[in-house]
């Protein structure tokens, strides 16, 4: 069984609960289906990952809104659509801090916000998945081209071709290239608010195009 076939199987018997704590974030959005490596260091959220590791083992990851910068310490307002994630590794570290791993699940809909511990907390509503059928393989092979040309004079081309082109599905495709490109957080909030694979996928494709213009000007257009 590979890892997407262990996630799928995972996700199917993990409950997500109602309320579960927030992580607002200023440069990171999270999407189902990928694995995202955070390093804790702030007291407030040393105490979230307690209370997660010891209960519901969720957190939920949310992109912070421009001009946070004036109220970090407090609660400046965030992006209402996020990604839950599991807690599936922690490592304390002797000073306190810690090093976790969340497995994305699913996006939600952020329905009401507490302040009432040190750390922010939401009731959600948990949105579909991704999986709405296949991409149609032309879709697909229009997004595989686009990304190869963009990343063709990257040292990692390599492995990113051996991504682009393993079995895996089309949620697990564009949700990976959506979490791992170099796009802005804005743009990768863009793309986790596309409510369909072939939303999404049809959103990853412009936003390529538009880099490689940046890139290249018109000689890179395609």
């Amino acid at each position: 069984m590979d890892r997407d076939q262990r996630d799928r199987g995972n996700e199917a018997i993990f409950h997500v609960p109602d309320r579960i704590p927030v992580f607002p974030l200023p440069n990171v959005v999270f999407f189902p289906k990928t694995y995202l490596p955070l390093h804790i260091f702030e007291p407030r959220y040393r105490e979230m990952v307690a209370d997660v590791a010891a209960q519901t083992q969720c957190l939920g990851v949310t992109l912070l809104k421009a001009g946070w910068e004036h109220d970090y310490y407090g609660n400046p307002p965030v992006y209402e659509v996020g990604c839950v994630g599991r807690l599936v590794r922690l490592e304390r570290l002797p000073d306190g801090r810690s090093n976790i791993l969340l497995q994305g699940l699913h996006r939600f809909d952020i329905c009401e916000e507490f302040f009432d511990k040190r750390y922010r907390e939401a009731t959600i509503a948990l949105k579909p998945t991704l999986s709405d059928g296949s991409l149609e393989v032309e879709v697909r092979a229009e997004l595989v081209r686009v990304v190869e040309h963009y990343l063709r004079t990257r040292e990692d081309a390599n492995r990113w071709h051996e991504f682009l082109h393993r079995d895996i599905t089309d949620e697990v495709l564009i949700n990976n290239l959506s979490s791992n490109l170099e796009f802005t957080p804005l743009e990768k909030q863009f793309l986790l608010e596309a409510d369909t694979s072939l939303q999404r996928a049809r959103r990853l494709i412009d936003l390529i195009h538009f880099n490689i213009y940046e890139r290249d000007g018109a000689k890179g257009w395609s």
